[in-house]
């Protein structure tokens, strides 16, 4: 069976507070570690009015308190935020609290606007080439411990904490492939390169101590529910958030509506279909077919969703059908 998991924003919702997008993660977590999914992730961003993971680390320790077995992890940690020793000290704690079951999933976006990336104190001047030398320095930190170092991760070191690369372009594809590392492509919200990097990367592909062959996960959003016309309208809510995004309004997440005819222009709705044209929405039924082409097109070794759904309870409804899609 194809592995798959989730991924999470924890949303924070119109009318809601972030003390209840951390709950609501927090019971997702719990279904889906019963729902046999791999894997939870939660992704960094900052300053975004409708999400609540901006402290990562914390809200992984948040999720894997709740939980036994099911792999907790970033994705991913946006590491030019940040320097190596931090991370590494930071998941080198969530290992020992947790171990066996922390995933440290990099990008190299700041996850924020460039006044906000600002605040977090980023080099906004460093060169690209700075991103593989941090990763290198991030693998010292957390490999085996070096006598001779001026330097240690306490926690951190020793702990093998496994990194995985992660994407939307050709360029973070050749470099998952040239440091033997996991890769997952985002092409739940980048489509347009999914196929072209997905080749690269298997291609050029080294072994390392870590990875001896290449594994890829792809990124899909998913509302399922129990029949096409209700998931497309819980599906209303992420395209009002494309909306926003496309205009620069920073909003928390929206409740769905009946059409989006109407709140968006010609262009807008185009824009949205092409952005969000592999998203599984529909009935078991719909979701199987559309995942089955997408599974043949792609030959991934994973999935990870994002549920971007409004309510609680549908959200939860939807992790428990996709999970059943999966069986």
């Amino acid at each position: 069976m194809l592995p798959y998991s989730l991924l999470d924003l924890a949303p924070i919702n119109q009318g809601g507070s972030v003390a209840q997008a951390l709950n609501n993660s927090r019971r997702m977590a719990v279904l889906a570690e019963q729902c046999a999914y791999q894997r939870v992730w939660l992704a960094e961003h900052h300053g975004m009015q409708g999400v609540a993971s901006s402290a990562t680390a914390l809200v992984i320790g948040h999720i894997a308190s709740a939980t036994k077995n099911i792999r907790v992890g970033s994705g991913g940690i946006m590491l030019p935020n940040h320097s190596p020793l931090v991370i590494a000290e930071q998941f080198g704690t969530l290992e020992a609290l947790y171990p066996g079951r922390i995933d440290l999933g990099l990008g190299r976006a700041p996850g924020s606007d460039m006044a906000t990336a600002r605040a977090l104190r980023r080099d906004l001047n460093s060169p690209v080439d700075d991103y593989p030398q941090s990763i290198r320095e991030l693998q010292g930190f957390l490999g085996p411990s070096k006598g001779e170092a001026a330097i240690h991760a306490v926690p951190g070191q020793n702990s093998n904490i496994p990194l995985w690369l992660l994407g939307s372009s050709l360029y973070s594809a050749q470099l998952a492939a040239s440091m033997g590392l996991p890769y997952s492509f985002a092409s739940h919200f980048a489509p347009d390169q999914l196929y072209d990097a997905l080749s690269i990367y298997r291609h050029h592909f080294k072994p390392s101590k870590q990875s001896q062959s290449p594994y890829v996960s792809a990124g899909l959003m998913a509302v399922v529910a129990q029949s096409d016309e209700q998931a497309q309208y819980l599906f209303t809510s992420v395209q009002q958030q494309f909306i926003k995004m496309r205009r620069g309004v920073n909003q928390a997440f929206s409740a769905p509506v009946d059409s989006i005819v109407g709140l968006c222009s010609e262009a807008e709705r185009l824009m949205i279909n092409h952005t969000l044209q592999f998203a599984l929405v529909g009935s078991q039924a719909t979701v199987k077919a559309k995942l089955a082409q997408f599974l043949a097109a792609t030959q991934v070794d994973e999935i990870i969703v994002s549920m971007p759904i409004f309510d609680i309870e549908a959200r939860l409804k939807s992790v428990e059908l996709f999970a059943e899609c999966m069986a």
